[in-house]
């Protein structure tokens, strides 16, 4: 069976335009910026504008939004398997 790999946006917001990949890869090898230094994550998200992955806000790092501050990139989506859905950091709001 083949992975998922589609991107949910349904309900989108004013910032979808920036989001220009529109596929992931699921799972995620891992949060990039936690495997650069030997931390562990909980679940992972991809960015839409550049494609960095990182680890989410219950993760101990929370990378996936030090990438959206550091970067003002404003749209993930799960890395999960079995996830297509979408945030929006500056609406706050998920896009499903």
């Amino acid at each position: 069976m083949k992975p998922d790999t589609s991107v949910t946006i349904t309900v989108p917001c004013a910032h979808v335009k920036e989001a220009t990949i529109r596929t992931v890869s699921r799972p995620a090898a891992g949060c990039e910026d936690c495997l650069k230094m030997g931390g562990r994550w909980l679940h992972l998200r991809k960015c839409l504008s550049c494609g960095h992955i990182g680890c989410c806000d219950s993760s101990p790092n929370k990378h996936a939004s030090a990438h959206f501050r550091k970067t003002r990139h404003p749209i993930v989506s799960s890395a999960e398997p079995g996830e297509t859905w979408c945030w929006c950091f500056i609406d706050e709001r998920a896009l499903e």
